[in-house]
């Protein structure tokens, strides 16, 4: 299942023009060459500057030197990554990553609308993500990982390096002489990631030459589950009703009843449920034989609570 390079890219058909986002990194910077060699004047390139290292500035200029030598647009955008109480610096940096992406497409100033939107995560960033997901107990949509195609903001985006092993991306551009930009923070083991980096992946290669190809086989087959689910939950909550109705939630088996107040919270009110949260939450819902009993209970930034004979939500500071 693990690709060479120039393998991936020959599979590569987004609809043009097409936006890649460059880092600066070895794997963003492979894969911007690649593109506009391959369709020279429907590439732009994206540059996120997060203004959280000293070193930003050097990824900046690589990215304007490179652009510039290839004839590639290029547009700059400064974000505040700054993470909030109680948010990992990681999300924050993809969070405001993700947010400016879409808004440097929104003003492109490109000939024709942007169509797609290419990002340069490789098999071992997959494999990361996956082992992240296994530490935090995460149900078949974290271990599903990352797609390679999904459709946001009214974009195709792509990952279309997902199953060439970084070590690769990396060949591909010394056999070419060409240069990259090294972020300092990757060799930093205060983040989970580089620990699983520098220390995980070597034992897994040692140990199970073929994880990278086995690992995301057990990611596909849970994405198809949790597609699965999700036409499911779909069809559960076209009977249950929004507002959800307590009489028609209790009707449903337990699986059967989490997949849909995990659906409903995460598609009505952006919200998504800790195990706890909805292990409560059905407690309740199980003892809820009366038409007085009362519901009140914390889940992600809210409260479900209990309206008449449906179950309601209530954002955090709502009077």
């Amino acid at each position: 299942m693990t690709q060479r390079f120039d393998e991936a890219l020959s599979a590569f058909a987004p609809a043009l023009p097409l936006a890649v986002g460059l880092s600066g990194g070895a794997d963003s910077t492979a894969l911007l060459l690649a593109c506009a060699q391959r369709w020279p004047g429907q590439v732009h390139a994206i540059h996120v500057h997060h203004g959280l290292q000293a070193a930003a500035d050097g990824f900046e200029r690589h990215c304007i030197q490179l652009c510039e030598r290839l004839r590639v647009p290029l547009q700059v955008q400064r974000v505040d990554a700054r993470a909030a109480p109680g948010q990992s610096p990681e999300d924050a940096a993809r969070r405001a990553r993700y947010e400016a992406f879409e808004a440097a497409v929104r003003h492109a100033g490109a000939p024709a609308a942007i169509q797609s939107m290419a990002l340069a995560q490789h098999a071992d960033d997959q494999v990361e993500t996956l082992l992240l997901a296994l530490s935090r107990g995460a149900g078949v949509a974290g271990l599903a990982a990352m797609p390679m195609h999904w459709r946001r903001a009214g974009l195709d985006w792509h990952r279309p390096l997902l199953r060439v092993p970084g070590r690769a991306v990396r060949d591909w551009l010394r056999e070419r002489g060409e240069a990259w930009v090294e972020d300092p923070t990757n060799t930093d083991e205060r983040y989970t990631r580089n620990r699983i980096r520098a220390r995980l992946l070597p034992a897994l290669e040692a140990t199970f030459p073929q994880f990278r190809d086995t690992f995301a086989r057990s990611s596909l087959h849970a994405a198809q589950a949790q597609e699965l689910l999700l036409e499911m939950a779909g069809e559960d909550l076209a009977e249950v009703g929004v507002p959800p109705r307590i009489r028609a939630l209790r009707s449903l088996g337990p699986a059967r009843q989490a997949n849909v107040l995990r659906h409903w919270l995460r598609t009505a009110h952006q919200t998504t449920p800790g195990t706890a949260q909805l292990d409560e939450l059905q407690s309740q819902l199980a003892a809820c034989a009366t038409r007085g009993h009362r519901i009140r209970i914390r889940v992600g930034r809210g409260f479900v609570v209990r309206q008449g004979e449906c179950l309601g939500f209530e954002p955090q500071g709502a009077p």
